[in-house]
């Protein structure tokens, strides 16, 4: 996994596949090893460039305050470096927020956006806002990153046949350091780009789960405004990349090669997973690990 070197900090990323650039952006308290069930579906016909955010898996962490600005133009001088200055974007929950962002600082450089269980503001204006903006600062202050990512993940992935999906986010959640994972939550509070949307030129879909973190009525009101294809997800939890894959590789490859989406029966959360997905996530953060000791 290569290393670009930004204003003195190291941005580590992994890059498959040829064809048209694919930028996909992990959440809070990820990696880009998170896009493991959706790598398979996307490298075959595009080059899929995948980074840890700032601060971030094997990124180092940025030298000032975290903002999503910042993480927007790190990204964007990591697609100049790889000759990539033109790139379909795809973010997940946070990383919904960079790929808005970056769609935003140049929006004729972003042809397909995909958000995935985001949305154009997260500052407080809606209870539910402020209880996933305030309750896990709490949690991680008194419980620590480790019990706060047992809690997470019980509530992300709660069906028995999730058993793995849980014990990873354990693992992962869990080992990032608390300054990391409280300052990209400030800085996602910090951000809007409500007043800016005007200015999108990309095609949009958005892929939002039923019982998501935060309100389905605010991302129907979001896809509306920026006239977006909206995907629900029936029965998915915020982690719908992994929850459901099958439809969101789908809703991806749809939008990428200008495809109509699948149809409205089939957005559903997978049933138990009996196939053998979830090594690829193992076998991506092996590589992350891999070029973080050769480096």
């Amino acid at each position: 996994m290569p290393v670009f070197a930004n204003s003195g900090l190291n941005l580590h990323y992994l890059e498959r596949g040829v064809g048209e650039p694919v930028l996909l952006i992990h959440g809070l308290g990820s990696s880009g090893a998170d896009w493991a069930f959706q790598m398979p579906a996307l490298e075959g016909g595009f080059r899929v460039i995948v980074p840890d955010l700032p601060g971030s898996g094997y990124s180092d962490p940025p030298h000032d305050a975290y903002g999503i600005e910042g993480f927007a133009g790190a990204l964007w001088a990591l697609l100049d470096e790889l000759d990539a200055p033109r790139a379909n974007i795809i973010g997940f929950s946070l990383g919904g927020a960079v790929a808005l962002e970056m769609a935003l600082q140049r929006p004729a450089s972003v042809p397909r956006l995909a958000l995935i269980n985001s949305l154009a503001t997260y500052r407080i204006d809606h209870w539910r806002k402020w209880l996933e903006a305030r309750v896990p600062i709490a949690l991680v202050r008194v419980l620590g990153m480790r019990r706060t990512a047992r809690l997470t993940a019980a509530r992300v992935f709660p069906e028995p046949w999730q058993s793995q999906m849980r014990a990873r986010t354990v693992d992962v959640l869990g080992a990032v350091p608390p300054a990391a994972y409280l300052g990209m939550g400030r800085a996602l509070e910090r951000w809007t780009a409500t007043e800016r949307l005007s200015q999108l030129s990309s095609r949009i879909l958005m892929i939002a789960a039923e019982h998501d973190y935060t309100p389905l009525a605010e991302k129907r009101a979001l896809a509306v405004r920026l006239g977006a294809s909206l995907v629900v997800v029936r029965g998915s939890r915020h982690g719908t990349p992994f929850d459901a894959t099958h439809v969101t590789n789908e809703c991806l490859v749809a939008l990428l090669n200008d495809l109509p989406l699948p149809p409205a029966e089939s957005w559903s959360r997978d049933e138990r997973v009996d196939r053998p997905l979830w090594p690829f996530v193992g076998s991506l953060a092996e590589e992350h690990a891999a070029s973080r000791q050769a480096a």
